[in-house]
């Protein structure tokens, strides 16, 4: 008996996140371990939990790709705007 997903060309998921997400962020934590055993810093491990709950997929959607389209929208694309003459 074979399961397969509703949509066959979606991403590959694990848990919460994205599979790149849960790489990312495995290296990421035993980076900020290894950061944290030298220096005694909790910089790196703070940057890599921010970054596992901003990237948290609900619906296809998280808070990182809202900020990214905000941030595209607000600041990088230029906005363009053309008024009429009402008739």
């Amino acid at each position: 008996m074979y399961i397969y997903p509703d949509n066959l060309e979606s991403k590959a998921r694990l848990w919460l996140w994205e599979l790149r997400d849960v790489a990312i962020i495995g290296v990421a934590v035993l980076l900020s371990v290894f950061a944290l055993a030298q220096t005694g810093s909790f910089a790196l491990l703070i940057g890599a939990v921010l970054y596992a709950f901003l990237t948290i997929r609900a619906e296809d959607a998280s808070i990182l790709d809202f900020l990214r389209f905000a941030a595209r929208f607000l600041i990088w694309q230029q906005q363009s705007y053309e008024w009429e003459e009402p008739m």
